[in-house]
């Protein structure tokens, strides 16, 4: 089936716009197109993605369930709107999204990495880091993740671990030293000659 034209001359000008941080331009764009076809999933799906850059969680949704009434299989919208769930702070429903996605798909690493951060913010430490075990079978040089296991480490006590897994996570990137001094799951390592050696 050929395309519209109209529709992907103005969905290249959005994405470009987007892709420049211009989200308010671009939904602007992606609005144009909305308006000649409202079930245009890719402009759903994009417009959402950028009102989630722009923290409005509730706006991006919206975006995603129309999508996702059009096509409910839709593995990127699906992944957005669980990327939305969390950072709004609906770990459950995120939660519910990302067992139904694994269910068929146990080693979908973006969902995987969604779930794992959820688990850590649900308090679920140990569910949290086999999830970052599952996700570093395949990618266990993965900074984020590694960074996240420390974190998990670090909230059930288990310093050494944290400290080691820390190590490896600094290893991939300087950025994580400079997480590592601002994040509250090390708190009880501030004192820690190692950690302070890690993150000096």
């Amino acid at each position: 089936m050929a395309g519209n034209p109209k529709i992907d001359s103005l969905l290249d000008e959005a994405n470009r716009l987007f892709l420049k941080g211009k989200l308010q331009d671009a939904i602007t764009y992606y609005d144009k197109i909305l308006d000649d076809d409202s079930n245009h999933i890719a402009s759903l799906n994009n417009k959402g993605y950028a009102l989630n850059k722009l923290k409005n969680y509730d706006g991006a949704i919206q975006c995603y369930d129309i999508a996702l009434k059009l096509d409910p299989n839709d593995l990127s919208v699906l992944v957005n709107k669980i990327s939305s769930l969390r950072k709004k702070g609906a770990f459950t429903d995120a939660l519910i999204y990302c067992n139904a996605i694994l269910k068929n798909n146990p080693k979908y690493n973006i969902v995987l990495y969604h779930k794992e951060r959820i688990l850590f913010s649900l308090n679920s430490f140990e569910e949290s880091i086999h999830c970052c075990d599952i996700i570093l079978e395949d990618y266990p040089n993965n900074g984020d993740v590694l960074f996240d296991k420390s974190c998990n480490f670090a909230m059930l006590s288990r310093f050494d671990d944290s400290l080691d897994t820390l190590e490896k996570a600094i290893s991939q990137g300087i950025q994580y030293k400079i997480k590592a001094k601002k994040t509250k799951s090390f708190e009880k390592l501030i004192g820690n000659q190692k950690f302070q050696k890690l993150i000096s």
